[in-house]
């Protein structure tokens, strides 16, 4: 017989768990979707969010590049224009818009086009955040079937009068 047969068995006790379960934090994933937007939808677990946040960051990436290239096309136009130059060029506009301020305001209405994208993609980034938040907010929220309207008779003393009573109605809302 050796030395660790002798050795009594160890019983293991189950202890309850007294910890405080833990609160979903609405900071955690607003710092989330501030680091990646979309990680604070799969925090709240709602996975069906996030390719609606990345097809919406797609679709604007893609709007930006074409408008991006447009404006390139007419800025490179009318440089090509103004400086009267005549070595050959692959770039329509020159021939389809002679005048330079056509090309200009083609330039320009691109322009504009790229820079209310970058202000949208903004603006999407930003609701990814805000979405990310509230509905963290609402994560822990309880929804019953209570829901009740009640009306009760109040009796109250006005301060300062002690011979004069006021009744009322009390209008209490259960959710």
């Amino acid at each position: 017989m050796s030395a660790q047969d002798t050795i009594p068995e160890v019983i293991q006790i189950p202890v309850a768990d007294t910890s405080t379960p833990e609160v979903h934090s609405a900071h955690k994933a607003t710092i989330y979707s501030l680091i990646l937007p979309g990680l604070g939808q799969a925090y709240n677990k709602k996975y069906w969010k996030i390719p609606i946040i990345y097809a919406g960051f797609g679709a604007l990436a893609y709007n930006f590049k074409i408008n991006n290239d447009e404006t390139k096309k007419f800025t490179e136009a009318y440089r090509y224009v103004i400086n009267n130059d005549s070595t050959p060029t692959d770039n329509e506009y020159v021939l389809r818009y002679p005048n330079t301020s056509d090309l200009l305001r083609g330039r320009d209405f691109y322009r504009r086009r790229v820079e209310l994208t970058v202000i949208f993609s903004t603006v999407w980034y930003l609701l990814n955040v805000i979405d990310a938040a509230v509905d963290a907010h609402f994560f822990d929220y309880d929804i019953s079937d209570n829901l009740s309207l009640r009306f009760d008779p109040v009796f109250m003393m006005p301060t300062g009068r002690k011979d004069h009573y006021a009744t009322g109605l009390r209008l209490s809302l259960t959710l």
